[in-house]
């Protein structure tokens, strides 16, 4: 039976950012959009493409730049969750295309149709090329996606693997994201992860 550790997490809401149980930013402002860019720029990130993204991509990389700071990302693996899918990026594209009179559907819209774009975005900036995927549903899947978790890393297919739950819709956002690793001291098991979701309610 694989052994793995959870090594390190980031939980991003209610205008904080948390990296292992210590506070890394907060803001005042309670829009999302003022928020995450004042986020990202505390981590003194040069990545102009990060302004031009959807919502769910710019709340996906800002915990991925919180927790990949300062890790390798050889053979990291990918596995995100969320309940809403891009549903607040499909909302805007349906939007545009529902009036004849009015069609003007945006490329840069229409391209964040798909939540697993997040996942491209944040693989793109971390150079990360090994295996990825993107669940979407009601609540955090623990054991689906401890036991893929567990499978990259006994199959060889990942050394280390960044999991987690990001979901954005109208403004209201929460991502957690943990790494997982063959080696460490915290065990990667249920009632460790589920600890990691109570910080949400903090």
């Amino acid at each position: 039976m694989m052994v793995s550790y959870i090594n390190k997490y980031c939980v991003v809401a209610k205008e904080r950012v948390v990296v292992d149980a210590e506070e890394q930013f907060t803001s005042k402002d309670d829009s999302f959009s003022a928020f995450v860019k004042e986020a990202f720029k505390q981590r003194n990130s040069s990545y102009p493409k990060f302004f031009k993204m959807d919502s769910l991509s710019k709340l996906g990389m800002l915990a991925a730049e919180y927790t990949l700071a300062e890790e390798s990302t050889d053979d990291l693996a990918l596995v995100l969750v969320n309940k809403f899918g891009s549903l607040d990026t499909d909302v805007k594209h349906q939007e545009s295309i529902q009036d004849g009179d009015h069609f003007f559907p945006s490329p840069a819209t229409f391209v964040y149709t798909l939540a697993n774009i997040c996942a491209g975005e944040i693989s793109i900036r971390h150079q990360l090329q090994t295996e990825n995927i993107f669940f979407v549903a009601d609540q955090f899947p623990v054991k689906v996606v401890s036991a893929y978790a567990d499978y990259l890393l006994a199959s060889g297919k990942a050394k280390r693997v960044l999991c987690g739950w990001i979901d954005f819709f109208q403004e209201k956002y929460e991502a957690v994201l943990y790494i997982v690793s063959p080696e460490g001291e915290k065990q990667h098991t249920e009632e460790n992860i589920a600890s990691l979701f109570r910080t949400l309610e903090d």
